[in-house]
């Protein structure tokens, strides 16, 4: 009995581990299936990718970045053909062991070369790292030869950009350079990848979405040593597209000129609708230097230099506008109701406060009609404290002060519009009646920059219409981006501010007289004989007047200076801001608005055929001398000869002044007189020296 049960277990016991090791060989056999069907179904695809890419590199096509025009479409940023030089790291062999080779042939220094393949670490694979921009010939030749041994380097057609010489608008159009680690952390930049060029300042930076085009990529078949042998397929690049700017080359020439070397900023610009003929920073740059890949040497001095010559000081210098801001004041002043019925006697300055306040004459009686063409600073402190902080800062935003324009160019800067609210606010205390005549005269804690300044003053020319500045036109742009533009860059904009007709008149006629020649006009050396030419000059100092007295002199403690003009007075089509920083006297930035507005007048004429006639070569003065006989003298000697001389002018080589047709007429009378006596007909006959020369001064001794 017992030994049958014994067998029964042992045939059970046996029966499951047949079973168990039938179903695990099943469970196998189901897994590798599976496994398969997943590689070779699922997977198919992929790996067939992944196989191609094994044989298969893709190299890029870079899209040419648009040209840039001006209004009258000639070209002002081009591009040129270039050739950059990229590692390839998907190569089986040790890319660090080449490395020295491959510094010491492109001429790079080797530390640099490993930073750079440090910094695109994170980067895929497949990605090529650009090593050198702007190749050489002899360095295509390097890379030609050690093709077998350097088999991971490879090279592409690239257009770089071209932009003037002497750093023609540079600050207006900017630079491009290559994306910087920075810039890949911010959300604008996440479609970029490492190496990718874009536009850093101006036109170049606002417009670079349309400017850099789309790129494109070629896929080269290569052997298993990374050699090409052949190409499969072709994705052309899309080029960037073409803008025209409202800038005027000759305008822009012109104010570029006029300002010289000169520490400061000119805009020139269309009050009507706002278009940006000319812009000017000094001191400037050369984005060249940027356009292929700029030393740490250079940057490091352009961005220690004390005069920022990167900065665009037509949109980013914050500073006070000085006398500049009286026509403002005129305007509250005026519209309120209380300038008409001012008449005060200027007797060097005002103090009704504990502190004097300094004019910088003794103007005498002065009322609103001769108050903007004397700038008489104690009209305006009494202004300014009749009108109150809260009045002055109501007018002073209602014309932008304080707040960005909307320029479409990036960094610009709003400056600043002191108010009580401000300061209790920033310093904690309560604004005192004294610090309204500092504002009122442009001073204090009131900070503009040019394109503020040139957007209000315009704006009041105009009767009360203010524009958007651009330097685009926007009719170049996608209706999407124009919007976006407009997002992208707030600003006080379009506005209207009523102004009342009369005021307006008083206003403008008022500006006009300041580049009139007469007694403590402030610009009459700017005045412009023919042209309806209207402005304001401003100065403001750096430091206070007891500064000054112990400073030691130099340029640094030389005031600010600013011009604002328009042509014509009202309606204008054309304003200038000036700033000449540490210019010393405002009549120096005056000349320098008239050079610009000149030179826009000159060529609308020329344009319309109206040039006016040409003015009539000044007639040259002319000397002569010549002998004389006389009656009285020796026979055949000419010792009775005497000396004559006169002058006269001659105008397109004939003699033209009547006065010197009279003396020599006279001399001739006198000579044929004398000749007809015997006596004297055989001395010395009519012998006569002429010389004729031109001299400052015509006059002959």
């Amino acid at each position: 009995m017992s030994t049958s049960n014994s067998s029964n277990r042992q045939e059970k016991l046996s029966s499951v581990k047949l079973a168990v090791v039938q179903y695990g060989i099943l469970l196998m056999v189901l897994a590798l299936a599976g496994g398969l069907w997943r590689l070779q179904v699922l997977g198919a695809e992929n790996f067939r990718q992944l196989a191609e890419a094994n044989r298969i590199r893709k190299e890029p096509i870079m899209a040419p970045r648009g040209k840039l025009f001006d209004r009258e479409n000639r070209l002002i940023v081009d591009n040129y053909p270039s050739v950059t030089c990229f590692l390839v790291r998907e190569q089986s062999h040790n890319v660090d062991a080449d490395l020295p080779l491959i510094a010491r042939g492109l001429n790079l220094d080797l530390d640099q070369l490993r930073a750079t393949l440090k910094r695109y670490q994170s980067s895929p694979g497949y990605q090529p790292i650009p090593i050198k921009q702007d190749i050489t010939a002899d360095e295509q030749a390097f890379i030609a030869a050690h093709r077998n041994e350097l088999p991971e380097l490879e090279t592409i057609d690239v257009e770089r950009r071209l932009y003037p010489r002497d750093g023609f608008a540079a600050h207006l159009i900017g630079y491009v350079g290559e994306v910087s680690e920075d810039d890949l952390n911010n959300p604008r930049f996440a479609f970029y990848e490492p190496g990718d060029v874009v536009g850093k300042a101006g036109v170049e930076e606002t417009y670079d979405a349309l400017l850099r085009g789309q790129d494109g990529s070629r896929d080269v078949i290569v052997d298993s040593h990374g050699r090409e042998v052949g190409y499969l397929r072709t994705q052309h690049a899309i080029p960037g597209q073409d803008l025209r700017l409202t800038i005027d080359n000759d305008l822009q020439r012109a104010a570029e000129l006029a300002l010289g070397d000169r520490n400061g900023a000119i805009v020139a610009m269309d009050p009507r609708n706002g278009e940006i003929l000319a812009m000017v920073s000094r001191p400037s740059f050369d984005p060249n230097e940027f356009a292929v890949k700029i030393n740490r040497a250079e940057w490091n001095k352009l961005v220690t230099d004390p005069d920022h010559p990167l900065m665009n000081k037509a949109i980013q210098a914050q500073l006070a506008p000085g006398s500049t801001f009286k026509i403002l004041m005129s305007v509250a002043g005026l519209q309120e109701g209380i300038a008409q019925n001012m008449h005060i006697v200027c007797n060097g300055g005002w103090g009704p406060y504990g502190f004097f306040h300094h004019c910088d004459e003794k103007h005498g009686p002065v009322d609103i009609h001769n108050a903007i063409p004397y700038s008489c600073d104690t009209f305006y402190y009494m202004l300014g404290d009749k009108l109150g902080i809260d009045r002055i800062v109501k007018y002073a935003t209602e014309f932008g002060f304080g707040q960005k324009t909307g320029i479409d160019l990036p960094g610009e800067q709003a400056g600043l519009m002191p108010s009580p609210d401000w300061l209790l606010k920033n310093f904690h205390h309560r604004w005192y009646p004294d610090e309204t005549l500092d504002v009122a005269i442009g001073q204090g804690a009131i900070e503009v920059t040019p394109i503020q300044l040139a957007r209000a003053i315009s704006g009041i020319a105009s009767g009360g219409h203010l524009v958007r500045p651009h330097v685009v036109f926007p009719d170049e742009l996608p209706p999407d981006f124009r919007k976006a533009l407009i997002d992208s860059f707030p600003g006080s904009g379009t506005a209207y501010v009523p102004i009342d007709p009369q005021n307006w008149i008083t206003i403008t006629d008022g500006m006009a007289q300041v580049t009139e020649p007469g007694m403590f006009h402030t610009a009459g050396s700017a005045h412009l004989e023919g042209i309806d030419f209207a402005g304001k000059t401003g100065t403001a100092q750096v430091m206070s007047h007891e500064a000054l007295s112990h400073a030691e002199k130099g340029r640094s403690s030389y005031p600010n200076t600013w011009f604002v003009g328009v042509t014509p007075r009202r309606d204008p089509e054309l304003v200038v801001a000036v700033l000449w920083q540490n210019g010393e006297f405002s009549f120096y930035p005056a000349r320098i608005g008239a050079k610009v507005v000149e030179a826009y007048v000159n060529k609308q004429r020329r344009l319309a055929k109206n040039l006016p006639p040409e003015k009539a070569p000044a007639p040259v003065e002319m000397g002569a001398v010549w002998s004389e006989p006389d009656a009285h003298g020796g026979p055949g000697d000419g010792s009775g000869a005497k000396l004559q001389g006169g002058s006269f002018l001659v105008a397109n080589g004939q003699l033209a002044a009547e006065g010197g047709l009279k003396t020599r007429s006279q001399a001739s009378q006198k000579q044929e007189a004398a000749s007809r006596q015997p006596a004297a007909a055989g001395r010395s006959g009519r012998s006569a020296l002429m010389a004729q020369t031109q001299s400052s001064t015509g006059k002959v001794p």
